[in-house]
């Protein structure tokens, strides 16, 4: 498929709104995510929305309790931003929570965590674990129903989601019933077929990503770790099921497949979707990407569908 004509706005857009992330200092990047996300205009109403903390490795975090219409008690997402481990916050994802909760029927846990290169690896994936245990733990003081718990993120909240479904079944805690992986980033490596086709051009590009893992890596040697590049976890087996989309136009794009592939193996049961003439970031697009809305209420549907398992 050719990219969509409505990304095609979106970039040149996103182009005529400032350099590039990777051109910017972390705090920089910060706040030209947030003027972004200032002039998003109307949002979608939610039954209750409720901010509260959780308690992760080195503090308090906040996070956002989104909860859709109807008697409870809710299944439950909790959802991890995205923005390269360095920018971002529950803020970012605020549209698409509102979007899952109403669309899914349930509750999303929106979970901020420590950003680098202030608080650089394992800090972001040790808060994406806490949040889903503190979920788990306090769920019904909210009418979540801590047995139907999935995990889910965009981009590098996405690495934390797969990261946070390794972590459950290694120290045995917090069963979840699916991981909902939005163009995940998921090893540390610029050698799949989609680097080369759409390195440049796209929104996220390798020098981009290449910024953001060198901001949260300590040393090319956490790279080769599994809670960094869950794909080179070895052990898979018993990992909670999966569904992964990516776009067809994005970096990324043969890192999710390969993950898909490589948790099929595992006997681990996995939902894959390439999502055609899309970019990195779709999930902020839905209001003015027909596609992106389209692939938005797909993962909604997998959710539902999970819960109800």
């Amino acid at each position: 498929m050719p990219l969509h004509p409505q990304v095609k706005t979106v970039i040149a857009q996103m182009a005529a709104a400032g350099p590039p992330l990777h051109h910017l200092s972390p705090v920089e990047a910060r706040k030209a995510i947030e003027a972004m996300r200032a002039t998003k205009g109307e949002v979608e109403r939610v039954a209750k929305i409720e901010d509260r903390t959780f308690r992760g490795p080195a503090g308090n975090l906040p996070l956002r309790i989104y909860t859709p219409d109807g008697r409870g008690p809710f299944p439950v997402l909790v959802y991890l931003h995205g923005g390269g481990w360095v920018v971002g916050s529950i803020e970012t994802v605020d549209a698409s929570c509102r979007s899952l909760a109403n669309l899914a029927n349930c509750i999303v846990v929106s979970a901020d965590y420590r950003l680098a290169p202030e608080h650089k690896f394992p800090a972001a994936a040790e808060d994406g674990y806490a949040a889903v245990r503190w979920t788990a733990l306090h769920a019904a003081s909210f009418y979540g129903d801590s047995a139907r718990i999935a995990v889910g993120g965009e981009s590098a909240g996405a690495n934390l989601a797969a990261v946070a479904a390794l972590m459950a079944q290694e120290r045995g805690s917090t069963p979840l019933v699916l991981q909902l992986l939005m163009y995940p980033v998921l090893d540390y490596s610029f050698n799949r077929p989609s680097h080369n086709e759409n390195g440049e051009g796209y929104f996220l590009t390798n020098d981009m990503m290449l910024w953001f893992w060198r901001q949260y890596l300590n040393s090319d040697t956490d790279g080769e770790s599994h809670l960094a590049s869950p794909l080179r976890a070895k052990y898979l087996q018993g990992v909670a099921p999966a569904a992964i989309y990516t776009a067809e136009f994005d970096p990324l794009r043969d890192e999710g497949a390969a993950y898909a592939a490589k948790l099929r193996e595992a006997g681990v049961p996995v939902t894959y979707k390439c999502c055609e003439g899309l970019i990195h970031g779709f999930m902020g697009m839905a209001k003015v990407v027909e596609p992106a809305k389209k692939a938005l209420e797909d993962a909604a549907a997998t959710l539902r569908t999970a819960f109800a398992q």
